[in-house]
């Protein structure tokens, strides 16, 4: 198990956040994350799905700040620190974070049949300024059994194992493209 992947995978996710390269994250990067994804997907941060992700983002928030200081500004070692704490070596992730993944997957489920297909990760992941090569590698990546899709819940175990595992083995590592 490598905590170097783990940093290093956090140190990519808190990139996207800080949108604007000034070395921080504030509450409002958080919301500009879920209001890129829910433009992408033409959907209203007023609707149930929006309601949902904007919910779950800033539940995300909040356990984050809260583990970090709560200052409302947090630095990528901080981003770190309190990503490892909350939803790492805390008990976070499930109630906290696992909605927001959820949220976003159901989000590119096109048609609501629990399926991800390519055109839906797309929209997330260049939400997340995933290039657009990189996509297609993280969809053949999570895409294990090679049938053209990811099942909501597949998408949701990729989201926890970037965010949370130093296994360098696991599927999830590739969620964003090639590390």
């Amino acid at each position: 198990m490598s905590t170097e992947l783990l940093k290093h995978k956090l140190d990519r996710a808190f990139g996207h956040l800080d949108v604007d390269g000034d070395g921080r994250a504030v509450r409002d990067d958080m919301l500009g994350l879920g209001a890129r994804i829910l433009v992408g997907f033409g959907e209203s941060p007023t609707s149930p799905a929006g309601n949902r992700l904007v919910g779950g983002l800033e539940a995300v928030w909040a356990t984050l700040s809260a583990a970090t200081g709560g200052d409302g500004v947090i630095s990528p070692e901080g981003f770190r620190a309190g990503m490892i704490s909350a939803f790492v070596e805390g008990d976070r992730f499930d109630p906290v974070f696992r909605p927001a993944a959820e949220a976003v997957a159901w989000l590119c489920d096109a048609d609501g049949d629990g399926s991800v297909r390519p055109a839906g990760l797309r929209i997330a992941l260049t939400a997340f300024g995933t290039a657009h090569d990189d996509v297609d590698v993280a969809f053949d990546r999570l895409d294990r059994d090679r049938d053209g899709i990811i099942s909501v819940g597949e998408l949701v175990e990729a989201v926890r194992q970037y965010y949370t595992s130093a296994d360098p083995n696991a599927s999830g590592n590739w969620l964003f493209g090639p590390l």
